[in-house]
């Protein structure tokens, strides 16, 4: 096939694409795609998708919003190649019901993300973010702090990139809870010591807690106004995964309470973020645009891979029978 011939319309929604399109563009073009781009800011919802998605024979795609109605309207559809891991905003069943091949590419961002989470605990104990803003208002005041290795760190869902956290803070002297429905390999525990528990031990216990969860019926609000209250007044919760493990609302009543320390955030249950969200502006709360996993090299291997899964998947559709 000519490098010139154009055999499938690919449709690009992916927002990490966005600064990188050229390279798309070669590569897509080179094995005999056409692309379209859509233009996106966060991610497409289903009427977006319903109007961009039809004659497209493969998606390049985001935390777009892939349901039935999204499938049923893109008959031609033969394949989705998700940016990065999570494939909890597609439809799953609806995909293998309508024989649409859903790639992604697993472990892509654990260590970037694990850097994230440590670098919040550091903020946390060792107060960097309170003192800076006191100085910087003119005053001089000399919090208490602590050493890593003086708290316990509790860890919700322990996939890779709560292993990657695990290992991190292990290296920091702290103790380490665990909490998963899947149990770790027993060499990884005898490795680093993690100490597996229930959920509610952990949050009794832990002066920091963190999440590595996918998005599904069992961890939606996960951390609700029940889990909350088991929390220490004054642990700390930290989310990089999923926006709608936590009940936003239930966490702002609990900071108002003093139910908790404080919280660092970069996933939101509706993003970006409102202007008008009650965690805005509260010293106590440290807020990220879903970045945490920000990583020039990490990023180029998804680039690659997402392509590459596309394309794996359309040329297989065009061998013979």
């Amino acid at each position: 096939m000519s490098p010139m011939t154009l055999q499938w319309k690919v449709l690009v929604s992916a927002p990490y694409a966005m600064n990188c399109l050229p390279w798309y563009r070669e590569r897509l073009g080179q094995a005999g795609c056409e692309m379209v781009v859509a233009p996106v800011r966060e991610r497409l919802e289903e009427n977006e998708l319903i109007a961009l998605l039809p004659g497209m024979d493969g998606l390049i795609c985001g935390d777009d919003r892939v349901s039935d109605r999204v499938l049923a309207a893109a008959p031609q559809l033969k394949v989705i190649s998700k940016w990065g891991t999570g494939i909890d905003s597609i439809d799953q069943a609806a995909c293998r019901r309508r024989g649409v091949v859903l790639r992604n590419t697993p472990n892509a961002f654990s260590e970037p993300v694990a850097d994230t989470v440590l670098g919040y605990m550091l903020l946390f104990a060792r107060n960097l973010a309170a003192m800076n803003g006191d100085l910087q208002a003119g005053e001089w005041r000399k919090p208490q702090s602590y050493a890593l290795r003086e708290w316990t760190l509790g860890v919700i869902g322990v996939g890779n990139c709560g292993k990657a956290v695990v290992r991190r803070a292990g290296a920091f002297g702290m103790r380490v809870l665990g909490c998963d429905p899947v149990a770790p390999p027993a060499a990884f525990l005898r490795e680093t010591g993690l100490e597996m528990t229930s959920l509610e031990d952990l949050l009794h216990q832990a002066d920091a807690v963190t999440l590595h969860v996918d998005l599904n019926p069992t961890s939606l609000h996960l951390i609700n106004r029940r889990s909350l209250g088991a929390f220490r007044p004054s642990a700390y919760l930290v989310n990089t995964s999923r926006g709608p493990a936590v009940e936003e609302a239930a966490l702002v009543e609990a900071l108002d309470r003093q139910a908790l320390a404080g919280a660092a955030l970069d996933v939101f249950e509706q993003e970006p973020l409102p202007s008008d969200s009650r965690l805005r502006h509260r010293a106590n709360v440290l807020l990220a645009p879903h970045n945490a996993n920000s990583s020039p090299a990490a990023a180029q291997r998804v680039h690659e891979s997402t392509v590459a899964h596309l394309l794996e998947e359309l040329q297989a559709r065009a061998l013979p029978a």
